[in-house]
């Protein structure tokens, strides 16, 4: 089967759920130069072959890309033409939906959302609106208006609003024929480059003078090009580049596992973020041999503690190898370092009895220093971490055993090729690895976020001071910070 699938306008979030599903289980994917790297990310296991176009330059030909299609169609794998937008508004979807069906290969076609009607919206353009524009007309900008079918004579003066899609580059000849065609050269008018992306531009002026102002400002494509009165209302429903945090560029350096939760707070925030995993997490050395023994004995122990949402998860995943679940933990109180760690326990169904106010070993030892005289501690933690907790519960009159539940090692991926205006560290591991595969100097030229000031202290250890540290030692926590640091006039 080969999927016809509209990849959207751009921003990833605007990926139909069906489109997403097909993506994850497909054999090939043939994609176009608009599709956005995440979206293509969906495809774990596929091949991907990129058929790109743009002005002059053509990957395949047309008549190649439908010969490819009917090749890897009849190879009964599950190939996906994703095409940007919608496939069948300017997309030439309908041409090889018809190579297909002439050769006998199956298909289905997902629609996308077009960036006709997605992109302005983003802009705070509405191509309908009451009392304003009853109609809309979406037109190509691509065709060379020598030879062009579109019926100037018509369509200058049929529709209230008119959306001309890759029409930068052919701008000039588009506006001198609407205008000699009957629509006023007073006619608010729009270019929307790069639209649902963090890096939208957008460019409002009239029908007659706003070629010259695209040359002038040199606006490149991909972007659209709108005509009408319900430009004027992008004054008062702009909304994304209102964002806190539109056109600030964020690094995120985090596991591969937990970026995405950081990456997600700060892009609906309006960020453009990059991530750049330094860390993994993986079995600590001595393979579970500490945290099995435990385990083992779990029912001697009267409380066990945890520092990390990571050790949360390890420790319940060598529960399972035991055929044990949250009951096991029936005879122990349970101590979180924070609130995330807390949630993650909760996620096991454990409440922890004891989540202290400052969320780091510090706050623990403070909260548990008056109770744990004659107990029995079980401490489940990365392989590498500061010895303040043990050592100072210890002093307290505990019997401390501390297990290994993970190991954090430096990611394979160093690779660094974005710039940016802050990076984010979520931890002492995160400032290690990043500065171990890229180095420090690039730390002098941005502004630094930490999670805390523990991170916060390992920065200054490398003559780096955190710009931003957050109050609250979580991801929340850290987001709020950012958000309020560049919400400041004066930044």
């Amino acid at each position: 089967m080969v999927y016809l699938i509209g990849a959207g306008p751009g921003d990833a979030g605007l990926l139909t759920v069906k489109a997403r599903e097909i993506l994850e289980l497909a054999d090939v994917v043939i994609y176009d130069r608009l599709a956005e790297e995440k979206i293509l990310s969906y495809a774990v296991n596929a091949e991907k072959i990129y058929v790109g176009k743009t002005s002059g330059s053509h990957t395949l030909t047309q008549t190649e890309i439908n010969n490819l299609l009917v090749e890897k169609g009849r190879a009964e794998k599950i190939v996906v033409r994703l095409k940007g937008g919608d496939p069948f508004v300017f997309g030439r979807g309908g041409e090889e939906a018809l190579a297909l069906r002439e050769n006998g290969v199956d298909f289905e076609i997902i629609p996308g959302v077009t960036s006709a009607i997605a992109v302005p919206a983003y802009a705070g353009i509405p191509v309908t609106h009451r009392g304003i524009a009853t109609s809309f007309a979406v037109v190509t900008g691509h065709e060379k208006t020598a030879d062009s079918t579109i019926r100037w004579d018509k369509i200058s003066t049929a529709a209230d609003t008119l959306i001309f899609l890759m029409g930068v580059e052919n701008l000039p000849k588009i506006t001198e024929k609407l205008i000699e065609n009957g629509r006023a050269e007073t006619t608010p008018a729009a270019v929307i480059r790069n639209g649902t992306k963090f890096s939208q531009q957008v460019l409002v002026s009239t029908l007659g003078k706003i070629a010259g102002e695209v040359a002038e400002k040199k606006i490149t494509p991909p972007a659209i090009f709108i005509v009408g009165d319900v430009v004027n209302l992008r004054e008062n429903i702009s909304w994304f580049e209102r964002k806190i945090l539109f056109g600030r560029k964020i690094l995120v350096t985090r596991t591969r596992v937990q970026a995405s939760k950081l990456t997600r707070q700060l892009e609906n925030l309006g960020a453009s973020v990059t991530e750049f995993p330094t860390i993994e997490i993986v079995n600590p050395t001595d393979g579970f041999k500490a945290l099995d023994a435990a385990i083992k004995i779990l029912h001697s122990f009267d409380w066990l503690i945890f520092t990390s949402a990571n050790g949360v998860d390890k420790f319940f995943e060598r529960l399972k190898t035991f055929k044990l679940d949250a009951r096991a933990l029936a005879n122990a109180k349970v101590a979180a370092i924070g609130s995330a760690t807390a949630e993650k326990l909760s996620a096991h169904g454990i409440s922890a009895d004891v989540v202290p106010t400052e969320f780091r070993a510090e706050g623990l030892v403070d909260a548990l220093k008056n109770s744990v005289a004659g107990k029995k501690i079980l401490l489940a933690r990365a392989e590498v971490a500061r010895d303040i907790l043990p050592v100072e519960l210890e002093k307290s009159g505990a019997e401390v055993t501390v297990a290994a539940a993970y190991k954090t090692v430096p990611a394979a991926e160093t690779k660094l090729d974005a710039d940016f205006d802050m990076v984010t560290f979520t931890s002492s591991s995160t400032v290690e690895n990043f500065i171990a595969a890229v180095g420090v100097e690039i730390l002098t030229k941005v502004k630094v976020a930490a999670i805390g000031p523990v991170t916060a202290q390992t920065l200054k250890n490398f003559g780096v001071k955190a710009d931003v540290v957050a109050r609250e030692f979580t991801i929340a926590g850290l987001v709020d910070a950012v958000k309020k640091f560049w919400s400041d006039a004066d930044v």
